[in-house]
């Protein structure tokens, strides 16, 4: 390296780390200790192994070593998902290993909570699996849904950071469904509560938000947007948090591509049908379809110079 580009790089450096000193939002350095997104994203995809033994990850699984190996697997990942759950609560890792596990304690009881549910997630899988295949006529089995379809990916993601979530485990949750997310196009929220038998059709662009309910038995289609119609704001301006923002999906609901449905206290009712491109801001009784009229086409004909 020449000495002139060394001086130019040694003044770039000390100019972006003074750009440090001054960006406290968006700097840490000598503070909080994060979870690592590259291991919650092997954690995550470990436990999809999990969830659909023989299908992700190790093939040649028999009933003879099938415990042998998950257990394996088991013991592996509650070490690594406690510590990146430590992580998330800010505790810093500690030399002394009596503090070490002390820190360790509440997120290895949280880890624990969490792979107890995994039966329950599996059982609700299944019910999704065979919802995508019931619900598109293109799907030649359920073992096709599971290898190719981007709703399968997300919403077993989903499912998991969900239980994550409603323990109250920090950063991991929104994580992992982030990460669904740049692999799907499908943009889940954590807090959401989605029932069961839940299919979304081709996916790219769905968005649910963090309030939503959503009931059994619900198909959307690419594009649909479930999201908040405002953000109420407290006296200074500030955004209130903690709020129902988002609409309320009644089972046997099916909602076409492109639909927005906007509101916290916005309801779907059961089996009501709402078409393509609508845009909904109010409620919907229970067995009503809404459509937008056919729009009229101009034909203009393309005469030869």
């Amino acid at each position: 390296m020449s000495s002139e580009k060394k001086i130019a790089v040694g003044d770039m450096a000390r100019a972006l780390v003074e750009s440090y000193r001054k960006t406290e939002r968006i700097t840490n350095i000598e503070k909080k200790h994060f979870p690592s997104r590259l291991n919650v994203i092997r954690v995550t995809e470990e436990l999809r192994e999990l969830l659909f033994p023989g299908y992700i990850g190790r093939t040649n699984l028999c009933w003879q070593n099938v415990e042998y190996s998950v257990g394996g697997k088991l013991d592996r990942l509650f070490d690594e998902l406690s510590s990146e759950i430590a992580k998330a609560y800010g505790e810093e890792p500690s030399s002394d290993s009596f503090a070490h596990s002390q820190c360790l304690v509440p997120s290895c009881e949280q880890t624990l909570s969490f792979f107890k549910e995994l039966p329950a997630i599996r059982e609700m899988l299944e019910e999704d699996v065979q919802a995508a295949f019931d619900g598109d006529p293109a799907a030649k089995s359920t073992d096709e849904t599971i290898f190719s379809y981007p709703c399968i990916v997300a919403v077993s993601i989903y499912r998991m950071a969900h239980e994550l979530f409603i323990q109250g485990v920090p950063l991991i949750p929104r994580m992992m469904t982030e990460y669904a997310h740049s692999v799907t196009g499908i943009d889940i929220h954590p807090g959401a509560q989605i029932g069961k038998s839940f299919f979304i059709d081709h996916g790219t662009g769905v968005v649910i938000g963090e309030t939503c309910v959503i009931g059994d038995n619900v198909k959307i289609y690419q594009g649909v947007t479930l999201g908040a119609l405002s953000f109420p704001k407290d006296e200074r301006g500030k955004i209130i948090r903690g709020t129902k923002r988002h609409p309320t999906i009644e089972k046997m609901v099916t909602i076409y591509a492109g639909a927005t449905i906007l509101g916290g206290e916005t309801i779907i009712g059961e089996g009501s049908v709402v078409g393509g491109n609508v845009w909904l801001t109010h409620s919907l009784p229970a067995l009503t379809k809404v459509i937008i009229e056919e729009p009229r086409l101009k034909f203009i004909e393309n005469k030869k110079s």
